[in-house]
């Protein structure tokens, strides 16, 4: 009696871009299959390689490649766009990964995977893929609404945008007014990268389809014509405080003395504010930050990417975008946290009522998954679609009401955000009337829904389930040629 072989591992490599945005989500859903028995292999250089998680796992791998520092003109060490503060350092990030195409073909072709998965920000592994005959799968870190957006734009280009700039998206499934119009550069680099993603196998997301929403994730199927998996929330794939922690970076503060001092305020009195590892605001917009926060009267903690001053400057020079006194007044009531946070850690714990976000797709799900509402301050790339999914679509935010779409997180703000408009969003939902206490019910709900999509039966699980025995039939098919 002849039996079957048992249907090798897949052999998937993951190419993450060096960001902590792109990279973080993507090394955890090459978890997710690396659990599932298949052999995954990140792709990436030494310095990023330390930010990923130590698993036990051998199902998973990092490949690593020598950052090409000297080429670029940047420091050792300086691998990630979370370690540069200016539009010149990040280029020169982007140049690297450009230099690094080279090596990481000659590995794939001597080595070849059943898939790769690689960010949309490599449209190259489209001719890599095909040269091999395997499928290609895009990761870009959106969430599948802003993609379908920034279709919606491409097949319709504004042509009746309000004189200050806010336009609604035509032929789409919600009434939506975006506060801003998309910078043409943003627009001109954006625009051919999905060109080329549509043409990939499919888009993996790192969300739950009952965020998208069925209205839209049957309009991406309907008009786009393209396959999209969400195998999201990719954060919930680390299930303990350790696991949390290390997610990402080495925290700058101590994570204990962090959840302790959050452990001592009730439920739902503390603000937590961060904008991402890539914003640097100007001085005078965290003086009114500042400001609001203070007179807000909430606790609060309050993630600042480290300001890199002047070495001749002193101390007090340096923090001058603070209020005089501000860090001595409010020693009990909040931390400044001026570095890399344990954010999933912080918006989980009970005390955090609020959050106030630059609405980048990972702090995004992040919050949704910890339940909390959130204050929406867009400021580049597809940020202000998220903004309208978050507070307009789903009802689990409020906005601060910004409509000057940037280009990049290192330009400074033409409009500053004053602090009687910061304080009054806070307001809205820390104060506990009843809107906000049905925004909070609401974060609450999609909570529970994302915890449930990547359990057993889940959407998410469903999708991954399926996507894996899809990639299964195309080696197979491709072994029978």
């Amino acid at each position: 009696m002849a039996f079957e072989e048992e249907p090798q591992p897949l052999k998937i490599y993951f190419i993450p871009y060096l960001a902590a945005g792109h990279m973080i989500p993507l090394v955890d859903i090459a978890m997710l299959f690396a659990s599932h028995g298949h052999h995954t292999t990140i792709i990436t250089t030494p310095s990023n390689a330390k930010t990923l998680p130590t698993t036990p796992n051998h199902h998973f791998r990092v490949h690593t490649f020598d950052f090409p520092s000297q080429e670029v003109g940047l420091p050792d060490g300086v691998e990630n766009l979370t370690g540069s503060t200016d539009l010149e350092s990040s280029w020169k990030i982007y140049q690297a990964s450009v230099i690094l195409r080279n090596n990481i073909e000659d590995f794939v072709e001597q080595n070849p995977p059943d898939c790769i998965v690689a960010d949309f920000l490599y449209p190259w592994v489209e001719d890599l893929a095909n040269k091999l005959h395997i499928p290609w799968l895009v990761f870009n870190g959106f969430s599948l609404f802003a993609i379908c957006a920034m279709e919606a734009l491409k097949a319709h280009p504004i042509v009746d945008a309000h004189p200050s700039g806010s336009f609604v998206i035509p032929n789409f499934p919600h009434h939506i007014t975006i506060n801003s119009a998309p910078p043409q550069f943003s627009k001109e680099f954006m625009d051919p990268l999905l060109t080329v993603a549509l043409r990939s196998h499919g888009f993996i997301i790192n969300s739950f389809a009952e965020l998208d929403g069925e209205e839209y994730v049957n309009y991406y199927h309907k008009t786009i014509g393209h396959k999209a998996w969400h195998l999201g929330p990719a954060s919930l794939t680390r299930r303990t405080n350790k696991e949390k922690a290390e997610r990402g970076e080495k925290s700058v503060v101590s994570v204990h003395e962090c959840l302790s001092w959050l452990n001592s305020n009730p439920p739902n009195s503390v603000l937590y504010i961060s904008f991402g590892t890539l914003c640097y605001w100007s001085d005078k917009q965290l003086y009114e930050i500042a400001s609001a926060i203070e007179a807000s009267g909430y606790g609060f903690i309050w993630v600042v990417p480290e300001k890199k001053g002047n070495e001749e400057e002193s101390e007090e020079e340096q923090e001058k975008w603070l209020p005089k006194g501000f860090e001595e007044r409010n020693r009990e009531k909040g931390i400044i946290i001026r570095g890399w946070a344990p954010q999933v850690l912080i918006l989980d714990n009970p005390a955090v009522g609020a959050f106030i976000t630059h609405c980048g797709w990972n702090s995004t799900v992040e919050a949704v998954c910890a339940g909390v509402s959130m204050i929406t301050w867009p400021l580049h790339s597809e940020q202000y679609y998220n903004e309208k999914l978050i507070t307009e679509v789903r009802g689990i935010g409020v906005e601060v009401g910004v409509a000057e779409w940037r280009i990049s997180a290192y330009r400074e703000n033409e409009k500053l955000v004053s602090k009687d408009v910061i304080e009054k969003a806070v307001r809205r939902l820390m104060d506990g009337g009843d809107e906000a206490e049905r925004i909070r019910q609401c974060a609450q709900e999609y909570g529970k829904k994302a915890r449930q999509a990547i359990q057993e039966g889940g959407s998410s699980h469903k999708n991954l389930t399926t996507l894996i025995e899809e990639l299964k039939q195309l080696k197979a098919s491709k072994s029978l040629q």
